[in-house]
Parts: C-alpha cells; structure tokens; sequence
C-alpha cells in the first residue's frame, strides 16, 4: 500500500469495534510512548492493550503510521494551550503560561521530541498543525518582545534545546519527586522572562531533592 493509500485510510469511517479498537491502541500506545519513549515496539503495544498484534497491524501499517496518527493529538494540545496563552491580556503572562504548558508536555511525554522532530515528515495535515503552532507561539513572544519583558534574542527556536533540558530533568526525578522539574523549569522561565522587580525577592518552586534521592537521580543518568 503507497503512503497515500495509508494516509487515506487513516481518514475512512470505521466500524464502532474497529473504532473502538483504534481509539484503544491509540490510547495505549500514547501512554506506552510517553512513559518509555520511542523505543516501544507494536507488539509491546498489542500485549499493554490487551489485544492481538494482528488487530494493531489491521489499523496502523508500521510504528511509524501509529506516530503520526499520535502526532495530530499532540499538535492539538499544543495548539489549544498556545490559543489559550494567547488570550491573556498580560503579554509576559501570555508566554510564561506557554512555556510552563509546553514544559509540562515534555515532563509527562518522553516521546514528545521525538515525535515532533518527524513532524516535517509527515502528511501535509500535521505538517500544517506544526506551522500553525510556530506561528501562534511566535505571535506570543513577539508580544513580549513589543513590551519589553522578554530577554533580547529569545526566539521560538530556542524552545526544544529549553524543553530538551526540563524533559531531561523530569526523566531523572520522575521516581524521587514527579514534580521537581517544575523548580527547574522556574529557574529557566525566570531567565527568558526576568522577573518585573528584578531587587525583590523571588522563591524558588517546591524544594531541593534531599541528598539520597538526588544520588538516585543522577545515578539513573549515568
């Protein structure tokens, strides 16, 4: 079968089972990826679903018809968290509360960067999803640019070596403390978008791991 018969296919009504079946591996798939990233294979996917290898293989042709299928879910939450910064009057709260939602993306989705880097090789509809984010995120800094709150120079291509760093964070504590990243990822949103009274006090989010969980941390990356 050509790519396009895939993509077509893709787009066909299905039965209510096959349906469900889809939505199902789908669903499992999303969770298998996020948890244990890209290296998950269909047949992981088949036994976590409960459900056989054939039934995964009668929806998606290859793993890699089963990411983009996932890819068009991830470009909407991404795009529906951008439109909701959007509608913040206040341009710096505008682009903190994007890059705290899209740093929380990466937190709970191993597979995240990933995913996205195949995004320019995907069907002209996800495609379109992924420009349609960079444009709506590059409105946002582009307002915090007009008034000044935003670091000279900081650009929507500086957001994957950002997120890269706060995922990298979250995979090592996720175990000791699933929400440490969020203190680093203040530090870093802190740095793009320097606090309005620069002389006053700002605390830190959450604590510091304690010193045996911080070596179990940094242990699971060596």
């Amino acid at each position: 079968m050509s790519t396009t018969e895939q993509h077509a296919d893709l787009d066909r009504p299905l039965r209510a089972d096959a349906a469900r079946n889809r939505e199902l591996i789908l669903q499992t798939a999303r969770k298998c990826f996020a948890e244990r990233g890209l290296s998950v294979t269909l047949n992981d996917i088949a036994h976590e679903a409960g459900v056989g290898v054939g039934t995964v293989y009668r929806r998606f042709a290859d793993k890699d018809s089963l990411i983009e299928a996932l890819l068009a879910t991830k470009f909407d939450a991404m795009n529906a968290a951008a439109a909701r910064a959007a509608e913040e009057i206040d341009p710096r709260e505008a682009l903190r509360l994007y890059l705290m939602g899209v740093f929380e993306f990466r937190a709970r989705d191993r597979a995240l960067a990933d995913a996205i880097i195949r995004a320019g090789k995907a069907r002209p509809s996800i495609v379109h999803e992924r420009d349609r984010l960079e444009r709506q995120v590059s409105t946002i800094i582009g307002r915090a640019r007009d008034a000044g709150v935003v670091r000279n120079g900081f650009d929507y291509r500086d957001l994957p070596m950002l997120t890269t760093m706060i995922g990298a964070v979250a995979d090592a504590t996720r175990a000791q403390d699933p929400d440490a990243w969020r203190r680093y990822a203040q530090v870093v949103i802190d740095g793009v978008l320097p606090p309005a009274d620069p002389t006053g006090p700002v605390a830190m989010a959450g604590a510091p791991l304690d010193r045996e969980s911080l070596e179990l941390a940094l242990h699971s990356q060596s």
